[in-house]
């Protein structure tokens, strides 16, 4: 079966082509060139692990699946599917929920979030371990019968929905905001304004959030990024960058804080956020030589067109092709971090000095 997610590059690529257009006829600069890199270094860095994690997160379910299930459902029933959709959809709101409020799995979470843009770029930020901080979650569908071949399909029919919803070119939808997660539902779940933290965390179906008393709709302009605020543009750091802080809280801390700082939310223990607009926010940037500029593009298309090679041939190449295109676009991706940080110079650029975490 096809690599859905492989299949689904040269759209990416497509729509933010024609959001840059559009973006463009408003007058309005959606995309800052080393947040893109970032923001696509993290998604190409998730699914090139994915191919070497894939045996071990399929073959659990499947195992479940073939051994273990309670019920099976006649062939053509339709009843798998409709299960399945609602249960990818329910689970996905309380596995996001609990990414939001325990800090550990926030560690994880917190990649997607980095970004102080918000555009199509930005959907494909993604952690290299949320798929197994959600995997546990997705097992009992096993158990009650969903083939493995339709949770696939489910489950990444859920994750495509969501690429369309990063966008600040689409305003409120009508009914449609009832049903349906929409890109005005999903800024707000960006914003890092204080009335707007921990809202908004459905998939598809925003009844959950409505259901549950998380959802809250888009009335002010939203500021994106983290309250405290990431101020780089390396992918590899990214992944990290929570970890390594809450290693630097255990080490202030003592007895049963020591634990709770991995399970209470991100917040606990600093102040309130404070209040932020636009105009108070200092976006964190750095200034690219046309050189630069130009080798990062090049580089970028290679690294894109070989990650779409593997995700496509994952299954026929052999193992050490597959580890080789996957080590050599990981150096790449490393070094752009690098680049991008101002800890490989190859010009006289300089870079802009970042936000301080002042008002953010």
């Amino acid at each position: 079966m096809p690599n859905p997610i492989a299949l689904a590059i040269p759209f990416f690529f497509l729509l933010m082509g024609v959001e840059l257009w559009a973006a463009a006829r408003r007058g309005l600069k959606l995309y800052r060139f080393p947040d893109v890199i970032a923001d696509l270094s993290c998604g190409m860095t998730q699914q090139i692990l994915l191919v070497f994690e894939i045996a071990a997160l399929a073959g659990g379910y499947v195992w479940l699946y073939e051994k273990h299930r309670l019920f099976t459902f006649a062939e053509g029933s339709p009843w798998p599917w409709v299960i399945a959709f609602v249960a990818v959809d329910s689970v996905y709101y309380w596995w996001h929920r609990l990414s939001h409020r325990v800090n550990v799995l926030w560690a994880v979470h917190a990649v997607h979030h980095q970004s102080e843009d918000y555009n199509l770029a930005v959907a494909l930020r993604q952690a290299v371990l949320s798929v197994w901080t959600i995997w546990p979650l997705h097992l009992p569908l096993a158990l009650i019968g969903i083939p493995p071949a339709t949770f696939l399909i489910v489950d990444s029919l859920s994750t495509l929905y969501q690429f369309w919803i990063h966008t600040e070119l689409i305003g409120k939808l009508g009914w449609f905001e009832w049903i349906f997660n929409t890109p005005s539902q999903h800024r707000v779940h960006h914003a890092i304004n204080p009335r707007y933290l921990d809202r908004n965390y459905a998939a598809t179906l925003c009844v959950w959030d409505r259901l549950f008393g998380t959802f809250i709709p888009e009335t002010e302009q939203p500021v994106y990024g983290l309250v405290k605020p990431f101020a780089s543009f390396d992918p590899m750091r990214a992944q990290v960058q929570h970890f390594l802080d809450i290693g630097r809280r255990l080490r202030e801390l003592q007895g049963l804080d020591r634990l709770r700082v991995f399970l209470r939310g991100p917040e606990w223990g600093y102040p309130a956020a404070p209040e932020i607009t636009r105009q108070m926010q200092q976006k964190h940037a750095v200034q690219l030589s046309s050189r630069e500029t130009a080798w990062l593009a090049v580089t970028l298309a290679a690294a894109t067109v070989a990650t779409f090679l593997l995700l496509w041939l994952q299954f026929s190449l052999p193992l050490w092709e597959r580890a080789a295109i996957a080590f050599a676009v990981l150096l790449l991706i490393a070094s752009w971090g690098l680049l991008l940080d101002r800890r490989l110079i190859w010009s006289r650029s300089r870079s802009v000095p970042s936000a301080a975490p002042g008002p953010v």
